[in-house]
C-alpha cells in the first residue's frame, strides 16, 4: 500500500485530510513542538478509531507538512519562550 493510498483509506474512513487533523490536532491542544508520534497516535486511535498503521501515516503527514519536528531538526533545543516574559 502506497502512502497516498493510507491517506486516501483515512480520509474514507473519518472524511478528514490531514488538514483536518492539523485543525484538530491545534484545538484540542496537542499540537506544539514537543508533540510526539505517540501523543500523535495514541489520540488517533481513541477519537477516530484508526489503527496503528493509519495513525502512523498521519504521523508521517504531519511531518512532512512541517507539522511536527523530526529528530535532530530543532536549531537549538531550547523552547519557545514566546509570549512569556
Amino acid at each position: 500500500m502506497t502512502f497516498q493510498a493510507y491517506l486516501d483509506n483515512i480520509e474514507k474512513k473519518t472524511g478528514k485530510r490531514p488538514q483536518d487533523f492539523h485543525k484538530a490536532a491545534a484545538a484540542k491542544g496537542i499540537l506544539g513542538p514537543d508533540l510526539t508520534a505517540t501523543q500523535l497516535t495514541d489520540w488517533l486511535k481513541a477519537d477516530y478509531g484508526l489503527g496503528h498503521g493509519h495513525a502512523m501515516a498521519m504521523w508521517a503527514a504531519f511531518k512532512q507538512y512541517g507539522w511536527a519536528e523530526t529528530p535532530g531538526s530543532k536549531s537549538s533545543g531550547a523552547k519557545s519562550s514566546k509570549g512569556k516574559k
